[in-house]
């Protein structure tokens, strides 16, 4: 096979093996979270936006401190399975370098 005909097909096998890490990577986002909040309200239930009993600024400082979390353990995971895949293969996943859609 050749490498140009490689690299059209790589993308398309790569969705599982993606899809799998991003699941585990929201997982272990979660389970940071959990223990982000936890030591920093010492609480173990974060505020939802809809929760009556919990101001804005909690609310807010409780969605902030999610997404980025989310956003760090999301690129750190997808960069790792990227890099594997390279080592692995000598293709990137991404046919145009860009990432995500």
């Amino acid at each position: 096979m050749s490498k140009k005909r490689k690299k059209l097909k790589l993308p398309l096998a790569y969705k599982p093996v993606g899809f799998v890490l991003s699941w585990a990577g929201g997982s272990l986002a979660g389970l940071a979270f959990q223990k982000t909040w936890m030591a920093i309200r010492h609480e173990e239930d974060a505020p939802d936006a809809l929760d009556k009993d919990r101001g804005w600024g909690e609310v807010l400082l409780a969605a902030a401190l999610q997404g980025a979390i989310f956003a760090v353990v999301r690129s750190a995971v997808d960069r790792s399975g990227a890099k594997a895949i390279e080592r692995s293969t000598g293709v990137w996943p991404s046919p145009d370098r860009t990432g995500r859609d």
